[in-house]
């Protein structure tokens, strides 16, 4: 906005809430829409039905308009009517709705816009300050149909959202371009030219988004314009609904979010709790040590002992003798607060792990945290910056570089991953999470896993950014419950800069109910609650947004396992020994391809089918149905073909495995089986990874006995799912991210 502008829409704002508005009068707001360079009718004003001057609009039609700071809907409740333009039937209808409506401020005369009542031609644009991400505009269909035609669009294609922090003219082009009611308006239909041009969509936009954050700084909570209707090639505010609350104003990031260093690969570690039993700060001791931490450079405050588990044993905090890289605290909550005060009075951690929650809870203990949460304030302001906390309420961090792990679970309760490091960083809210995701993730060995609880101190946000430039992570998996307040916009912003370079970024946000009370009053908040903003930014940042726990667990694995193999393409080259399988790939196909193979493997292909003696009943196309009766060799030879044909970018291989024709069960006396024999068609499967560099994934359709089967696979690096439909849709996810050009 020009300075003059940007006065008179500041002006407006502060007048009203001076004067204490909760929501402006419609007269002031199409000022604002003015001031930002929208187009609007003409309009009067008038307090009653007795005003003198009610011909002062143009047209034979005008629009007359309640004015009443508690109707916010008007069309919902009759307040809208378009009537003749003269003094006296104007006159009339404001008469009619003086008795209908009780605290009204005025009445406006409107002139009427003429437009097609066409689908696409109302529109939504509305402006919502959220806590995650600040300013967000959202744009839709609008009108009065608004709600019923989002919920009926399919997810993606219903609303764009821009982050005024992040969107510029590419990416506001292309979020409105995926939106149905965009599309309606900017590509032709049946012949018929487009109305608008996306760029006019875009610019639209843009004269929210450079406003939002100044709107938001001046008290604006919402701004919604509805409708926005196209007129010829004019987009017309026919209404305008502004709510105001609190200025708004972005975090100071205070945080010495350098010391994370100091949390991940720390060089000196001390706990507090630790009893002689095996308590939660015991096993934490057993699990440094396991993990290989040097024995020297633990310190355990724990009074009345020399040493606990070979480590030095201090009686105080004060008794410490080094400021520590780590201090992992395992204490009752009401211990917590004065801990952390005298930690951060000695100066005697960089760092500090908080594991219990509900510090405030307990009677008292509001004063205790009040006086936490100042100490650390008061540390930020002096040289040493203070520590960096993460917790309270959290299991903690594996960190194998730091060769540490807080995770305070008996080692006969959860099998920890071993093997080589896996290019992962797990980053969970809830420590639960972590390790229940962990443990299921097998043979992924994450570089870090971190669980931070419920952020008092380090952030979501925080460690994406700090950890984006660690070039040994390929995959940041991460579930969050809420971020802390406008850490969406850092969260976002290094999640854009890990997908630019080509690695990926898996998130499930938890939290998903509606924005309740505001939706009810705002189509902008309804049809754009937090969960779909969050959705829909991401999306835009280039991250893979899981909508269920499973698909977390299931796209963590596959990103995870799949790493460094090539994604050429959308050629899939699918077989199965089950038809249903075969019609299940193709029914699933998402945006696959099922081209023909190449002449060369359709004749390989022919010759492996007279050889298993089946090739009276299967024709080589794809996908191709091997039937129940095709051996292990003849299941190993056509899978081989297919990863050397030129033709085939990707594959996936089903087969279910209760045909006697295959070794798929564990060697039992029962039965001559084995699927660890030389051979078998899982053999054959594992030894596909050392053939191509392609990605491929496995289904295996069938029961409990056929688990160790599974089980060996993905040991052994193979993504293995037990449905044909979920391996189709995730492993379309996973190379739309891989291979997002096509």
């Amino acid at each position: 906005m020009t300075a003059s502008k940007t006065h008179t829409v500041t002006g407006i704002l502060q007048r009203a809430v001076e004067r204490g508005d909760s929501v402006l009068p419609e007269t002031e707001g199409f000022e604002i829409l003015r001031g930002l360079g929208f187009e609007t009718p003409d309009q009067i004003f008038v307090k009653n039905s007795s005003a003198a001057e009610l011909s002062a609009i143009n047209g034979e039609k005008v629009v007359v308009k309640v004015v009443s700071p508690e109707i916010l809907h008007k069309s919902d409740v009759g307040g809208v009517a378009v009537v003749d333009n003269d003094p006296e039937t104007i006159r009339g209808t404001i008469a009619e709705m003086e008795t209908r409506f009780s605290g009204f401020t005025g009445f406006t005369v409107n002139e009427l816009i003429e437009y097609s009542p066409a689908l696409g031609n109302e529109l939504l644009l509305g402006l919502r300050w959220t806590d995650d991400f600040g300013a967000v505009v959202t744009f839709g269909a609008g009108g009065i149909y608004t709600d019923f035609l989002t919920r009926n669009f399919r997810t993606g294609k219903d609303v764009a959202v821009f982050s005024s922090s992040l969107s510029h003219d590419e990416t506001i082009e292309r979020e409105l371009a995926k939106t149905a009611v965009a599309a309606l308006l900017t590509e032709p239909l049946r012949g018929q030219k487009p109305r608008l041009k996306l760029s006019t969509l875009r610019e639209v936009v843009k004269k929210l988004l450079s406003a939002a954050d100044e709107l938001g700084r001046a008290g604006v909570t919402d701004l919604e314009i509805n409708p926005l209707v196209v007129s010829g090639d004019r987009l017309i505010a026919l209404d305008v609904l502004i709510k105001l609350g609190s200025a708004k104003h972005g975090p100071e990031d205070v945080r010495p979010v350098h010391k994370i260093r100091n949390l991940l690969e720390p060089r000196s570690i001390a706990v507090i709790g630790v009893s002689e039993k095996l308590n939660p700060g015991h096993i934490i001791v057993n699990n440094l040590l396991r993990e290989g931490f040097d024995r020297e450079r633990i310190f355990i405050v724990k009074p009345g002992s020399d040493s606990l588990e070979g480590c030095r044993c201090v009686p105080d905090i004060a008794s410490l003798p080094e400021k520590v890289d780590l201090l992992v605290i395992s204490v009752a909550a009401a211990q917590v607060p004065e801990a952390v005060s005298e930690i951060i009075g000695l100066e005697k951690a960089e760092t500090m792990i908080i594991i219990p929650g509900g510090l405030e809870e307990k009677s008292g203990g509001g004063e205790l945290a009040a006086s936490m949460k100042k100490a650390l304030s008061d540390s930020r302001g002096t040289a040493w910056r203070g520590p960096l906390i993460n917790g309270g309420n959290c299991l903690g961090i594996r960190s194998l570089p730091g060769r540490y792990d807080t995770m305070f679970i008996p080692e006969y309760k959860l099998s920890r991953p071993e093997g080589s490091v896996s290019p992962v960083c797990l980053i969970s809210q809830s420590g639960a999470f972590v390790i229940s995701k962990g443990n299921k993730l097998a043979g992924i060995n994450p570089k870090y896993s971190i669980s931070l609880g419920n952020q008092m101190d380090v952030t979501v946000g925080d460690y994406l950014a700090y950890l984006k430039d660690d070039p040994e992570i390929d995959l940041f998996a991460v579930y969050v419950e809420g971020f802390a307040p406008l850490d969406g916009v850092k969260f976002l912003r290094a999640a854009k800069e890990i997908t630019a370079s080509g690695r990926h970024v898996v998130l499930y946000r938890a939290g998903r109910t509606s924005v309740g009370a505001a939706a009810a009053s705002s189509h902008t908040a309804s049809i754009a609650g937090d969960y779909a903003v969050t959705r829909s930014l991401a999306a835009g940042a280039g991250v893979v947004v899981a909508e269920t726990l499973g698909d977390f667990e299931d796209l963590t694995r596959l990103f995870a396992v799949l790493h460094g193999r090539e994604v050429g393409g959308r050629r899939l080259g699918a077989v199965s020994n089950a038809g249903f399988e075969c019609v299940a790939f193709a029914d699933n196909a998402g945006r696959f391809e099922f081209p023909g193979f190449g002449e060369r493997t359709v004749e390989r292909l022919r010759r492996i089918l007279a050889t298993a003696r089946i090739d009276s009943i299967v024709d080589a196309h794809n996908p191709l149905d091997l039937t129940p009766m095709a051996n292990d060799a003849a299941c190993g030879d056509v899978m081989d073909a297919l990863v050397e044909d030129d033709e085939l970018d990707v594959f996936i291989f089903g087969g279910v495995p209760l045909t006697p024709a295959l070794n798929t069960l564990a060697a039992d006396l029962r039965h001559g089986e084995d699927i660890t024999r030389e051979g078998s068609v899982v053999q054959r499967i594992i030894g596909l990874k050392h053939k191509t560099r392609k990605a491929f994934v496995t289904v295996v359709d069938a029961g409990p006995a056929y688990d160790p089967m599974a089980r060996l696979l993905e040991e052994n690096g193979i993504p293995v799912f037990r449905t044909a439909d979920r391996a189709m849709r995730l492993f379309d996810v996973y190379c739309r991210a891989v291979d997002g050009r096509r």
